[in-house]
């Protein structure tokens, strides 16, 4: 037998077919192992590989899942769609309630503002005194607040002079009301 031949026996062999098909080919590969070096060292680095680190050994693995497996992820889903629906009514309640608050904020802050004048309208009318008195101590602040409305025009001035800046600043307030719209819409199921 030539090498050539015992090493393709030998792969044979290896491959499934664990008993060669005559007995007369299986001792004329036997002798040419043991006569031929380099063909049995061939067998040997084949055995070893075969039973070697690189040899994966075949686990049963187990096809079937139970009933009561099933029962249980269910009745897990079951739990995790009972808490998220309560986590989104407690998200409802939350969103009524700033709504409610900031409706009546809202409300009382352009009340109060709103009233101020007529307030200091009828204490001129009662009081002539007492806002006598107070014009001195309101100096300040109207002066304060005039230089205020001077710095805020020349920067209106400045804003609506550029239209490019104008175009940025406007670009700047729409991102921000889109993400704030983004972050205020209720969440959306997976």
């Amino acid at each position: 037998m030539r090498c050539r031949d015992a090493k393709i026996w030998l792969n044979v062999q290896r491959d499934g077919d664990h008993e060669l098909p005559t007995s007369t080919i299986a001792a004329d590969l036997q002798q040419h192992l043991h006569q031929c070096n380099v063909c049995g060292e061939f067998a040997r680095r084949q055995s070893s590989v075969e039973e070697g680190p690189f040899h994966i050994p075949t686990v049963p693995v187990q096809a079937s899942i139970s009933t009561d497996q099933i029962m249980h992820a269910v009745k897990q889903q079951q739990c995790i769609t009972q808490q998220l629906e309560e986590l989104r009514q407690q998200q409802r309640l939350r969103i009524e309630r700033i709504r409610t608050i900031g409706a009546m904020g809202v409300a009382i802050s352009i009340f109060t503002l709103s009233s101020v004048p007529l307030i200091f309208l009828a204490m001129l009318i009662l009081q002539t005194e007492v806002v006598m008195n107070m014009l001195p101590l309101l100096n300040g602040v109207v002066e304060v607040f005039f230089i205020l409305m001077q710095y805020l025009q020349n920067g209106l001035t400045m804003l609506t002079h550029d239209n490019w800046l104008l175009s940025g600043v406007a670009f700047a307030m729409v991102v921000m009301m889109g993400m704030w719209l983004r972050l205020m819409r209720p969440p959306q199921e997976a």
